[in-house]
């Protein structure tokens, strides 16, 4: 197993967040991070500190926990199709515009769709802002060597993205999904595909809740070209293939 893999088991912890009280943090988790940190949404609109919309009821959610100190420190959802309102639009559809050429989302077998949604974390955990740019040379007295070790060590520590997205796996496999839709920043895509991760564009940028791209992802295809380019995120992801949906060759 790789120095990633290990890492991710020694100190984070997926939670599914199956009780009252597990969603309650994810709701409080998602008002901090979505009205009082980056405030995209009105605070006066959530009295109770809980952001909370239509599709929560038939979504899936999952918490990551840093285990060091018990503290959760990310959220996700994978809204899933709802059968009690079949005609339903996932919030993609509704709130980006999707080219019918590039992915025929109407085409796919939709309870085997899932939207990836409300993916947080926590602003002290949140790496994601300062590895979307690059960085500027600066002259320090820090060592070649001392460089380059500390350049291995952020290589084998899984990027948190990338451990909200082994989340969404093991809810994926339990809902049989088998293809992925998300509304996000391209910046956080191209993040994802340093391990294997992107996903494909099929409509244009939009303003929603800042700038976000609709994208598209079979998941057999994902996983095959993580298995044989980006293994150690392959384990990640698949929690070394116990969430797999397919053997892989």
């Amino acid at each position: 197993m790789s120095d990633m893999y290990n890492n991710f088991q020694k100190y984070f912890e997926i939670v599914e967040a199956n009780t009252n009280e597990l969603l309650e943090i994810v709701y409080r988790i998602r008002y901090q991070v979505f009205c009082v940190e980056h405030e995209f949404l009105d605070a006066s609109l959530y009295p109770d500190k809980l952001e909370k919309d239509n599709y929560d009821n038939h979504s899936s959610h999952v918490l990551l926990r840093f285990r060091s100190s018990g503290d959760f420190i990310g959220a996700v959802r994978l809204i899933l199709f709802d059968p009690l309102q079949p005609e339903k639009l996932f919030p993609v559809e509704l709130y980006t515009q999707l080219d019918p050429m590039l992915c025929n989302i109407k085409a796919l077998p939709r309870q085997h769709i899932a939207e990836i949604s409300r993916s947080v974390v926590v602003k002290q955990f949140d790496r994601r802002r300062g590895e979307r740019r690059e960085p500027r040379a600066e002259i320090t007295n820090e060592s070649v060597a001392e460089r380059d070790r500390r350049a291995s060590d952020r290589r084998s520590t899984p990027h948190l993205s990338l451990l909200l997205m082994a989340a969404v796996m093991r809810m994926s496999v339990k809902h049989n999904i088998r293809y992925w839709i998300s509304a996000k920043d391209p910046a956080l895509n191209r993040l994802l595909g340093y391990n294997g991760l992107s996903f494909s564009p099929i409509g244009p940028p939009v303003n929603y809740h800042g700038m976000r791209r609709p994208y598209y992802a079979n998941i057999d295809d994902v996983l095959t070209r993580m298995y044989k380019e980006h293994h150690d995120a392959w384990e990640v992801l698949t929690d070394c293939g116990k969430y797999s949906p397919t053997h892989i060759n």
